[in-house]
Formats: C-alpha cells, sequence, structure tokens
C-alpha cells in the first residue's frame, strides 16, 4: 500500500480517495509509538486530502498529488513547530516554508507530519531516523530527509528501504536548518528507487535563493532509465573496502551485491581510491568546523531557548548549555578547535586538501566507470558533491552507488534493476 506509483493509479482510479488513504495512514500512526512523530498534522492533512481529492476529480493530479508523507524535523515548515531534534529549538514555529515544501505543495501533498530526528542530525544511530521508521512500518508512503549522504542511506540501511542523496546543488536548501552547509543534501527515503525518481523530479531544480542549485534541463527525466537494466554499465570496487578495518558482514554485502549486478549485465572493475582512508577523519573534521559556525546563530537572544544571567554573555553561555545536547556541543567544541588560531592550517587546511584530492581521484574514477559501490557507512560518499543511492539487502544491510555529478537518472536506473532482479 505505500508504493508511490501504486498509490497514484489507485487514487486516479478513483479506488481509494485521498481522504480515505490519509484517514488510514493517520490510524496507523495512533496505533504505533508516537515518538517517531514529533508532531502530527491530522487537521492539516485531511483539509489538505479534501483539496488533493478536488484536484484529482477535475483530472489535474501531479504525481504526488494526494501522497501522504512524513516530513523531517529539520526542514521549515511554515506554522508548524520545527525543532531539529533540539531543546534549543523545542518552541521554534517558522513563518515560512522550505523551497522543497513550496515544490511538494505545488503538487498537492499531503504533510502527516513532523518525523523524529536525532539532534541537528549529528547523532550517529540511524534508528533515531522517524521518517525511515514511518516508511517501513507503512505509516506513510514516504520520507522527506535532510543530512549527509551517510546520514540519508544509513537510515535507509537501517529499514531495509531505498534512500536518495541527490548531487549537491540539485535541490535547494533554503529553508533546511543546516548542520554542515556543503554536505547537507534533502533527498527520499521510499520503498523503491522509482519512488525516489519521482519525489526528486519535484523537489530539484534551480532557486535564486541558494547559490549553488544549478539550472539544469533534466528535471523530469530521472525515471527515464528505470526498467532499462544495467547492461553496459561499468561499475568501480575500491579495493580500500576489503581493507582490515571493513567489517566482515559489510564486505560479504558489498561483493554479494556487486556479483548481481555483473549477472545482470554490469561489468565490474577493480581498482584503488588512494584518499579512501582519509574521508572519515575529513568529514568530521570540515562538518565540525561548519557545525561551530552555523550554531553560533543559535544564542537565546534573537531567537532559542533563552537562558538566565546578568548580562550577555551569561545569557548566552546558559542557552547553549541548556539548549544543546552532549553530542552536539562535542561536535561544536572540535569544530572550534579545528578553526582556532594555528590549528586552521594545521587541521582544517589540510582537511580541505584532502576533500579536494579526494573529489579529483572520484572524478577520474568517472572517466572510466559509471557507478562506484560503497558500504554505506563510509564518509567518502560526503565528501564530495556526487549523487548517492542506497541500496537494501535485508534488514540493515544494504550498499551505497555513487554515480557522476548530476548523474541520478543513471542510479535510480540501476538500483530499479537490482530491486526487480
Amino acid at each position: 500500500m505505500n508504493n508511490i506509483k501504486e498509490l497514484r493509479e489507485k487514487l486516479d482510479k478513483k479506488e481509494i480517495s485521498a481522504t480515505d488513504l490519509v484517514k488510514k495512514y493517520l490510524e496507523k500512526i495512533k496505533e504505533n509509538p508516537s515518538s517517531y512523530f514529533v508532531t502530527v498534522t491530522e487537521e492539516m492533512a485531511l483539509e489538505s486530502a479534501k483539496f488533493a481529492q478536488k484536484i484529482i476529480n477535475e483530472g489535474r493530479s501531479g504525481l504526488l498529488t494526494g501522497i501522504p508523507a512524513a516530513i523531517k524535523d529539520n526542514i521549515c515548515t511554515d506554522g508548524i513547530k520545527t525543532s531539529c531534534g533540539s531543546k534549543m529549538l523545542e518552541n521554534f514555529i517558522p513563518p515560512y516554508d522550505a523551497a522543497v515544501i513550496e515544490k511538494l505543495k505545488s503538487e498537492n501533498y499531503i504533510m502527516l507530519g513532523k518525523s523524529a530526528m536525532s539532534e541537528f542530525a549529528a547523532g550517529k544511530s540511524p534508528e533515531n531516523e522517524g521518517g525511515a521508521y514511518a516508511v517501513s512500518e507503512g505509516l506513510c508512503a514516504f520520507a522527506l530527509s535532510y543530512g549527509s549522504s551517510v546520514d540519508i542511506g544509513s537510515a535507509a540501511e537501517f529499514y531495509g528501504l531505498t534512500g536518495l542523496a541527490p548531487s549537491f546543488g540539485r535541490v535547494s536548501r533554503f529553508g533546511v536548518a543546516a548542520f554542515s552547509s556543503s554536505f547537507g543534501r534533502t533527498g527520499p527515503i521510499t520503498n523503491s528507487a522509482h519512488d525516489c525518481g519521482s519525489i526528486l523530479s519535484v523537489i530539484s531544480g534551480y532557486d535564486s535563493r541558494d547559490v549553488v542549485t544549478k539550472k539544469s534541463e533534466d528535471k523530469n527525466v530521472f525515471n527515464d532509465k528505470v526498467g532499462m537494466g544495467v547492461k553496459g554499465l561499468k561499475i568501480f570496487l575500491p579495493k580500500e573496502i576489503f581493507d582490515d578495518e571493513t567489517d566482515e558482514t559489510i564486505k560479504s554485502s558489498v561483493i554479494c551485491i556487486a556479483k548481481e549486478f555483473e549477472k545482470l549485465g554490469a561489468t565490474l572493475i577493480d581498482g584503488t581510491l588512494k584518499s579512501y582512508s582519509y574521508a572519515d577523519a575529513a568529514y568530521y573534521l570540515l562538518s565540525s568546523a561548519e557545525a561551530s559556525s552555523n550554531l553560533a546563530r543559535y544564542d537565546g537572544i534573537k531567537y532559542g531557548l533563552r537562558g538566565e544571567g546578568k548580562n550577555y554573555d551569561d545569557i548566552v553561555s546558559d542557552s547553549r548549555t541548556k539548549g544543546f545536547g552532549e553530542e552536539v556541543k562535542r561536535r561544536i567544541m572540535f569544530g572550534n578547535f579545528a578553526l582556532a588560531g594555528k590549528n586552521f592550517e594545521d587541521y582544517y587546511l589540510k582537511a580541505l586538501a584532502v576533500k579536494q584530492q579526494i573529489k579529483k581521484e572520484v572524478d577520474n574514477i568517472f572517466e572510466k566507470a559509471d557507478i562506484i559501490i560503497s558500504p554505506v557507512l563510509k564518509n567518502i560518499l560526503n565528501l564530495t558533491g556526487h549523487p548517492v543511492i542506497t541500496l537494501p539487502c535485508g534488514r540493515k544491510t544494504g550498499v551505497s552507488l555513487m554515480g557522476k555529478m548530476f548523474g541520478e537518472s543513471v542510479l535510480i536506473g540501476a538500483a530499479d534493476a537490482f530491486e526487480r532482479r
């Protein structure tokens, strides 16, 4: 009942109404632990369903008209609390929508509520991704997430779903509370690669409010390779995934899925990605540095949890002490350390150089290959800005496929072929 393509057909054929569909999801949400939805927008969802049904009755439905979704709680929603999983923003109600919400509303989608998350997406536990849980339990048709490629991928892997982190610049970041601006992506977590392509076709596109978004002509072609198979595709396996630090189960999953692609007609290419082992250290240092800068705006004065004190410094200190959790504080401290004085040269600039070197190596690989296959929990996926789709191989197990910049259609086509096997 949760596949978007199937729901679209049922709604358009009047086999089910948008209102009845929403009521079924809301009933299931009430039967499940409420912790996975921090806010349930029941009244709004039912009103949206009525309007969506009117659009359907008029024969004007779009890809997502009447399709119910969960929205991650760091994506701004006009008039609806957006807390980012933090005490700092526990009462923050945005006066505007994020760009992706504007686009979803233009399709007359239905928001069932805001899904739970680790604080500012800084946590390391994929089970905290409430949207992924909601999709896996049939509480919504898809979830819209925001975080790093690994954040989206690990949540999808943990719950046995398909997750897509688009190319950096494909989807506007306007209206999303960023932890680390150059690594965050907004992408879907769904039951199929086809669903990922449908959602991306709606939320992607140029936005003058986000300078990194790109103008392109391929907005509606993300599913154009669905059903075409993988014959002729070249898939690169970095030998570094077989190092001693990689868990044996993870190695086996990567090899197993790579061999499945080979059976389907793809060609496997073995090779090396020399900077692979430096990715984790570079990512954590750079993302923490960006986080320390981004989170500096939360001072309890302009907005956020208001602390106590006799002067400005005391109020700000108390606000941040009470408002931020332990993991966020650690990342802020680490980021401040990396940016302070001589550390800027010794650590930050070197990490930045590693990032550029990794991107160069990845671009060189894509001159001879179409896809790089990798374990999900590898921060090399975060550093380069390339699109990444995560495939499930049973619950809590999967792999990530990285594609060429703005090459989402190839990834979606490959993932679809794997799903159909």
